[in-house]
């Protein structure tokens, strides 16, 4: 799984449904918060990655979460743990955590709990994908996913997503 299959998941339908139900959103509010914040999730977990201090835990966390079945998202979000996904947006945006939340809220048009639902719900799904893409890298090539993904660094995931989403 390279960026863009990471991304087709994050935003099929099937993902886009499922966030939809446990917030009460619609589709199109469910993918407005994803193209606000799927971004900085995207930078915090390269930060989390590069990271002497962080990066140990951060393979750990990549590794639990890769065990998840994903094969079924809706099965997978009707039993997503919001608490966990909670956990894992404040350790991927840190203090930037209510101002991501609220941006996302803004500029769906939703209350920041309906906002926070989504970000909570697609954080595990995230980790999940991450973490099954790093283990599949390492098995063919030694070096993790993470290293591919992320590269050197520096990468615009606003930019990327952009383009996704039909916007500059």
């Amino acid at each position: 799984m390279d960026f863009s299959a990471l991304m087709d998941t994050m935003l099929s339908g099937e993902s886009v449904a499922g966030m939809g139900q446990l917030s009460g959103a619609s589709g199109s509010e469910v993918k407005s918060v994803l193209s606000s914040v799927l971004p900085s999730l995207l930078s915090g977990a390269q930060g989390q990655a590069a990271d002497e201090a962080t990066a140990a835990g951060f393979a750990g966390a990549l590794a639990d979460h890769a065990k998840d079945d994903t094969s079924d998202l809706a099965a997978f979000l009707s039993n997503v743990d919001l608490a966990d996904g909670g956990k894992i947006v404040a350790h991927l945006l840190g203090g930037g955590q209510q101002q991501a939340t609220q941006q996302a809220a803004d500029s769906a048009g939703l209350n920041f709990g309906q906002a926070s639902s989504i970000i909570s719900a697609a954080a595990p799904l995230l980790m999940s994908l991450l973490g099954k893409q790093d283990q599949s890298q390492q098995q063919s090539s030694g070096l993790g996913a993470l290293a591919s993904l992320f590269g050197g660094g520096g990468i615009d995931f606003g930019s990327l997503l952009g383009g996704l989403f039909g916007r500059k």
